[in-house]
């Protein structure tokens, strides 16, 4: 019979004065302020002049219709209001020049980090005809003893994670890490997430190529945020739950609400008609996540990082797998680790309390960190919580 393992640890940590507010996290709670409601009156009526003015129409054509002469000839032409096609060459042009920063940073970092890391990069396709972007660290000396894969959080990057796959190299683990949709290097409009269940569906197809390229290796999923909320729902699925070793979450999106109700009801109507909408009212001031002023800095002058306000559809498929993971929490089985700053004002540390609480797992830990906030692997006492995941990996490896 299996023995429950369940730790829950409260770490002290002075917290050091907030001197620099986020440019880009922690906005959807600030949806319904006063300058929100103006925002709102804006789009209700831009809303009536799209129902009462007339639609200009364009034509999406199929490949097949292309190719047999542009869908004349009496084939089938399906009709849209042409506000609601994507300017495809212009969110085109902006992912080229994403994922070449993207490339030119894998290759210049790698010669930087050959004495510890191999560091490469790979490009692969969805089912949806989207090309993502990922990228890998390999030990160049270490004895490599099983496989980490990172999911970074909304409007940041891969790239990002990089001291820590060096950290985790270190310790015998090969790391890979994917831009989910809309970030980094991947495909998609920035910062834009159509369906969460995308960068779900190709996190499990990633997963699938990391094992298939190491096979007999233990492998792990780390996620941030809602990168976390990825990898806690995909770990729902008993495929996904069968092939990993365990699973760690920073600050998981899992408490996730708005500061009015108000928005649960407009949120799926506007994600519908003007999904790509930003709240500009969403930058809420006073909002951290990190109280390092150098690691703020170097998160928000990085052009890969997006620092606009967050955009409608993207902000409700938070809240929709928020909604989803607290509905289903209590079926995940798989050995985690989830850790959380108390002081954190983006995702609520509460709501990760309840997670631990309620799922099935019989290896499970939690661990607060009092005063920290968000983005804990870029706070000051990173080497700490580093540390504490590092510790959590090693015990479930051979050696």
């Amino acid at each position: 019979m299996a023995t429950m393992t369940t730790t829950m640890e409260l770490g002290n940590t002075k917290g050091a004065s907030i001197m620099l507010t986020s440019g880009a996290s922690g906005r959807i709670n600030a949806l319904f302020s006063l300058r929100a409601w103006k925002s709102l009156v804006m789009l209700i009526n831009a809303f009536l002049l799209l129902l009462v003015l007339p639609f200009r129409r364009r034509k999406v054509v199929t490949t097949e219709q292309l190719q047999s002469g542009g869908g004349s000839g009496g084939s089938k032409v399906v009709r849209v209001p042409a506000a609601l096609v994507p300017p495809r060459k212009c969110v085109d042009k902006e992912v080229a020049v994403r994922r070449g920063l993207a490339i030119k940073r894998v290759v210049q970092e790698s010669e930087d980090d050959k004495e510890e890391s191999l560091r490469e990069y790979s490009l692969f396709g969805t089912s949806r005809g989207d090309t993502m972007f990922s990228q890998s660290w390999t030990p160049v000396s270490t004895k490599l003893r099983g496989l980490v894969v990172i999911l970074h959080g909304l409007n940041e990057h891969s790239g990002r994670y990089r001291y820590f796959a060096k950290q985790l190299n270190a310790n015998g683990f090969k790391v890979y890490a994917m831009d989910w949709i809309g970030h980094g290097g991947s495909d998609g409009l920035h910062a834009y997430v159509p369906s969460l269940d995308y960068a779900v569906n190709d996190m499990k197809l990633f997963l699938r190529k990391v094992l298939a390229e190491n096979p007999g290796l233990p492998c792990f999923c780390f996620g941030h945020s809602t990168g976390g909320s990825i990898v806690l729902k995909a770990a729902l699925d008993p495929k996904v739950n069968s092939s990993i070793s365990g699973i760690v979450v920073t600050s998981p999106a899992v408490g996730v609400q708005p500061s009015h109700p108000i928005f649960c009801v407009l949120a799926p109507i506007f994600a519908f008609f003007m999904p790509r909408y930003q709240f500009s009212a969403a930058n809420k001031e006073g909002v951290v996540v990190s109280r390092d002023p150098q690691a703020l800095v170097a998160k928000y002058s990085d052009p890969l990082v997006f620092t606009g306000s967050i955009r409608v559809r993207t902000g409700y498929e938070i809240l929709r797998i928020a909604a989803f993971l607290q509905q289903h929490q209590c079926k995940l089985t798989v050995p985690f680790l989830v850790l959380h700053g108390t002081a954190d004002n983006v995702t609520d540390p509460k709501a990760s309390e309840k997670l631990h609480r309620e799922a099935s797992s019989t290896d499970k830990s939690i661990k607060l960190y009092d005063g920290l906030l968000h983005d804990l692997l870029f706070e000051p006492e990173k080497e700490d919580v580093l540390k504490d995941i590092i510790d959590w990996l090693n015990r479930r490896v051979q050696c």
